[in-house]
């Protein structure tokens, strides 16, 4: 018997459609009050956690639930950069709170291995390493941090965020780089020819 391939709508796609839809209401919070209100950076951290915790929900859903379809393959990743990126472009502008570099190192390399992905994909699929995992954790961690009203929080808080957010940096570009070397090599050994076909 064989097994059907499972509808792309189910209950996983189904929490990632919802984490796409959080995006701009916790874009909204966020910048509420001029990003300024103690109630309204709380309401906005409690947004970006839920959204950032139904990645880990919709990736057991599918897994447990034989529910994996090329339509979640496809929104997962657009959820999660959707997500990232609006918190990093929102605190460096207009809010002011992370320098311009932060999300432009971060985002260029999220693009670019999506681009490397789609490029290298005629030879084989890229698998998300360990290292691009820890880069999520760290990421969420520390905008998590900073989306926290920090000045009316002590400021050993701010010296964690800074020490989490340089960790994700680093590990952002040395994955980043990790996928760049494993792409060219797929990509140089799908280019090989083959061997000499063998006489008859």
């Amino acid at each position: 018997m064989v097994n059907e391939a499972p509808s792309p709508w189910n209950v996983a796609n189904a929490v990632t459609l919802v984490r796409i839809a959080l995006v701009p209401v916790f874009a909204w919070t966020l910048l509420m009050e001029g990003g300024d209100s103690v109630t309204w950076r709380l309401v906005a951290t409690g947004v970006f956690v839920l959204a950032a915790v139904s990645d880990r929900v919709d990736g057991y859903l599918a897994r447990s639930r034989n529910l994996v379809t090329d339509l979640g393959k496809l929104l997962d990743p657009i959820a999660d950069k959707a997500l990232i990126g609006t918190a990093l472009i929102l605190l460096c502008w207009p809010l002011g709170e992370l320098p311009w570099w932060v999300p432009t190192v971060i985002l260029v390399r999220e693009l670019g291995v999506t681009v490397l992905r789609m490029v290298v994909l005629r030879y084989a699929v890229m698998p998300a390493s360990r290292g691009g995992k820890l880069k999520t954790v760290l990421q969420s961690v520390a905008i998590t941090l900073f989306l926290l009203p920090l000045a009316a929080l002590p400021s050993a808080v701010l010296v964690v965020a800074w020490v989490v957010l340089g960790l994700a940096i680093v590990v952002t570009v040395v994955t980043g780089v990790d996928y760049f070397v494993q792409g060219w090599r797929l990509m140089a050994e799908g280019r090989r020819p083959a061997g000499p076909r063998p006489t008859a």
